[in-house]
């Protein structure tokens, strides 16, 4: 027999665990183009489903990131970002490891 409210528990446990990690994931990714760090990759040459940037469209990417980084907030408030970013990289990596941790059980034995 299927013990649904188990089941509902699960589910209810994985969907929010998942908006909790894609969530931090996001806004670590925000603070850190907030303090300045843009995560731009150089284009590439790659075979496959990859899209690769022109080097025009790379250049006004480039731009994109000098000016964002050039704005308007003090250096504090740059370092402040930059460890809100870090913290939620951290937050996304231990929530991840715990839900390994979990899953496997020879590791909680």
């Amino acid at each position: 027999m299927i013990d649904w409210s188990a089941f509902l528990v699960v589910a209810l446990a994985s969907l929010f665990s998942s908006a909790v990690v894609v969530g931090l994931y996001s806004l670590g990714l925000r603070l850190l183009t907030t303090s300045g760090r843009v995560p731009v990759v150089e284009p590439a040459e790659f075979t496959g489903a990859i899209t690769v940037l022109t080097p025009k469209r790379a250049a006004k990417e480039a731009k994109r990131a000098r000016k964002a980084a050039a704005g308007p907030l003090s250096p504090l408030q740059k370092q402040v970002a930059l460890m809100g970013a870090y913290a939620c990289f951290v937050l996304c990596s231990a929530a991840v490891l715990y839900g390994v941790y979990l899953i496997v059980p020879a590791l909680h034995r």
